[in-house]
């Protein structure tokens, strides 16, 4: 691994000064999320990364390499095999560095970042503010293809605890055992948006939107501070579970919990509500 490392957040400054670095990765994480029927469609945004990203970037394709072909969820954590494949043909390697950004509020790069994280990958940062903030300080833009990087292995060393399965979030609900977090909208919480096909959240989930974690204007985290007195009410002593759609903005929780909030005891459900409605006799709450 690379002597250089990395905080878990970096600002557009940062990158800017660091863009050249020869062991540096910056990968654009961006997804498109269309309503459908019992959820959304997921389209790749390799498009908008043609146009115009940030300069020696490479766009990550989150819903189709760095995704499970074989599951019938969107976005389920691939096969360490998978991944590390997907990640050896962006130039990611052991002895690489890698900064991670998106233009959709954040949750996709820490989606990678998490993901990252659980194949035992700890060199890698979110960008503070993703493409809106470096467009908004006029940054350059580029619209060249993505710069060719030597070949380079990728070793996976996986950290099962970082990701939640069915099973443990069945577990979980029934003997009250981990604080839940849903990561999604008050209205989803509540049960007044029923996107997913059901209504209501997880029994005994409380509710800390992801898109409350940053400023809607730059995409940039809140103030730490801020960010601490809206987890003020976890119980320091009892492991934490966030979930959302499909395992994306629960990301972003978890993300300011363990990286910002130094908390150490998180993990992610990854089939989050998209696998948990698909039996009507897992519950959900109202009230």
């Amino acid at each position: 691994m690379t002597e250089n490392p990395l905080p878990s957040l970096v600002s557009s400054a940062w990158l800017a000064e660091h863009l050249d670095d020869p062991d540096l990765r910056i990968l654009e994480c961006s997804v498109a999320l269309r309503p459908s029927t019992g959820g959304f469609v997921a389209d790749e945004m390799s498009a908008q990364w043609a146009e115009g990203h940030i300069p020696n970037s490479a766009y990550a394709d989150l819903a189709g390499a760095l995704s499970d072909p074989d599951s019938p969820l969107r976005f389920t954590m691939p096969t360490a095999d998978r991944f590390a494949k997907a990640m050896e043909d962006l130039g990611v390697g052991d002895d690489t560095r890698v900064v991670l950004y998106d233009r959709r509020m954040t949750m996709w790069a820490t989606r990678v970042f998490w993901m990252l994280k659980a194949f035992g990958f700890d060199n890698c940062a979110v960008l503070d503010g993703g493409f809106k903030t470096w467009t908004t300080e006029g940054r350059p833009v580029d619209t060249g293809p993505a710069p060719e990087r030597p070949r380079t292995t990728f070793t996976p060393q996986p950290r099962p605890h970082l990701i939640a399965t069915l099973q443990q979030m069945e577990s979980a609900v029934t003997d009250q055992s981990h604080c839940i977090i849903n990561s999604l909208s008050p209205e989803n919480h509540s049960g007044e948006d029923d996107s997913y096909g059901r209504a209501g959240h997880l029994p005994g989930a409380s509710n800390v939107f992801a898109i409350a974690l940053i400023d809607t204007e730059t995409h940039q985290y809140r103030p730490v501070e801020e960010l601490r007195e809206l987890f003020a009410y976890l119980p320091p002593d009892e492991p934490v579970i966030t979930y959302c759609g499909g395992g994306i903005a629960a990301t972003s929780d978890a993300f300011v919990l363990t990286e910002l909030l130094g908390r150490t005891d998180v993990a992610v459900y990854d089939g989050s509500l998209s696998e948990w409605v698909q039996d009507d006799n897992r519950p959900l709450r109202t009230a």
